[in-house]
């Protein structure tokens, strides 16, 4: 008999009837299917959860990347307008008083409300108060006056050559006085710069 012919002869549901080496053959065949399921298996059980990591982490570089793209891609614009910022800040500083033109300024805000006709019967700077990166100068004062002279105090301020603002406005007819005299109780306020500060 030929060996395709033993092979046609065998009955697959009594393999102890089969030659040893076709039996020792086949128990090797299934140990190799076996092992190969077994390592598969266990591949699939270690390798996934990493590969599932892999992917998220690519899609977190990924994301990373675009958002550092588009910072790089406007690089100079924000460069452009950074240098802009720088300018239009040191003009604003220029315009806040050092701590020893303070003394003059305040001279400057009095004297504006005599150049107006006003009659000064107020002039009180308080303490400076402190802020995140600058001091406020506050000063109350009242003055007497007319309606166009209080008009033109307050347009004179603002066109002083260092930054002043009016506060908490109040105007008030004089009683028993002629028909245009008004009382004005304002607070000016002017800002100095801290970074100009000696360190102590």
């Amino acid at each position: 008999m030929s060996t395709i012919e033993e092979l046609r002869s065998l009955e697959l549901g009594e393999p102890e009837r089969w030659p040893v080496a076709l039996r020792t053959a086949a128990a090797a065949l299934v140990l190799v299917g076996v092992a190969v399921s077994g390592s598969c298996g266990y591949a699939v059980r270690t390798q996934v959860p990493l590969l599932e990591r892999a992917r998220l982490e690519e899609r977190t570089l990924m994301a990373e990347f675009e958002t550092k793209q588009r910072k790089a891609a406007n690089f100079h614009a924000y460069t452009d307008q950074l240098a802009e910022i720088e300018r239009s800040f040191g003009a604003v500083l220029r315009l806040l008083p050092g701590r020893t033109e303070v003394p003059n300024l305040l001279d400057d805000i009095s004297q504006t409300g005599q150049i107006a006709g006003l009659e000064e019967l107020l002039f009180q700077p308080t303490d400076e108060l402190q802020r995140d990166f600058y001091a406020e100068l506050p000063i109350r004062m009242r003055f007497s006056g007319s309606y166009h002279e209080l008009g033109r105090f307050v347009s004179d301020v603002a066109a002083l050559p260092r930054i002043v603002t009016l506060h908490d406005m109040a105007i008030e007819p004089v009683d028993n006085a002629a028909v245009d005299e008004l009382i004005l109780d304002v607070t000016a306020r002017t800002y100095r710069y801290l970074d100009e500060e000696p360190p102590q």
